[in-house]
């Protein structure tokens, strides 16, 4: 019974690394439609937001009944706890995919991003998916270093959402009210994907340590 018990939590690990699997693929491509006007791509990623979502509930529906009938206690309770809720953040970080994946196909045919902002959302849609990789490795591994690492990768995605608020607000902004409003949407969605691959890396950090990352820089 134990042994069964062990591998349910195990399991758990397996299906998180799956979810990072799924939505950094849906931020690719995402990111691609978003800049190619891809209309196809920008379906694919909307459709494709039913599996992770699909895992998400399996993750809940395991961690409540491994409460129930387990009623663990210190590491246990502590991997089912944190499961729940990187299982919630990753589920979250698929949403922004879509987000941006129906950004993409409102403006079709045209693209939602003008040429002069397409390296910067290039370069943001690169760090979010370096930092949902980088987040399946720190699950998987339990790395505690590599997940402190993502807050710099965080500060790297709030530059750039820094520079493309500037550029909006510059007097040179030629494109008009909707081309705005698409492009600090998105700059959003690229910021709280970030924020949410954080969290992740944060929770395994408590997983592993019992301290969250703010606990040990104080100590």
């Amino acid at each position: 019974m134990r042994d069964a018990y062990h591998e349910e939590l195990d399991s758990l690990s397996d299906k998180l690394v799956e979810m990072t699997r799924l939505v950094r693929s849906a931020m690719a491509r995402a990111v691609t439609a978003l800049l190619d006007a891809d209309v196809r791509l920008s379906e694919e990623v909307i459709s494709g937001d039913e599996l992770v979502n699909k895992i998400d509930a399996e993750i809940e529906e395991t961690v409540f009944d491994l409460m129930a009938r387990q009623q663990p206690v210190a590491g246990d309770l502590r991997t089912l706890i944190t499961a729940l809720r990187m299982s919630g953040d990753l589920e979250r970080m698929g949403d922004l995919a879509v987000h941006i994946a129906r950004t993409a196909r409102r403006r079709h045919p045209e693209s939602a991003v003008p040429p002069e902002l397409q390296a910067t959302v290039l370069e943001m849609g690169q760090i979010a998916e370096r930092m949902i990789a980088k987040t399946g490795s720190v699950i998987a591994s339990q790395d505690v270093e590599m997940g402190l690492e993502l807050d710099a990768d965080d500060d790297q995605m709030d530059r750039l959402h820094r520079r493309l608020f500037d550029m909006l607000l510059s007097p040179k902004w030629k494109h008009g009210v909707e081309p705005a409003v698409d492009i600090t949407l998105a700059g959003r969605y690229f910021e709280r994907f970030a924020d949410h691959a954080v969290h992740v890396a944060e929770n395994v950090v408590y997983l592993v340590t019992g301290q969250r990352p703010e606990e040990m820089t104080d100590t």
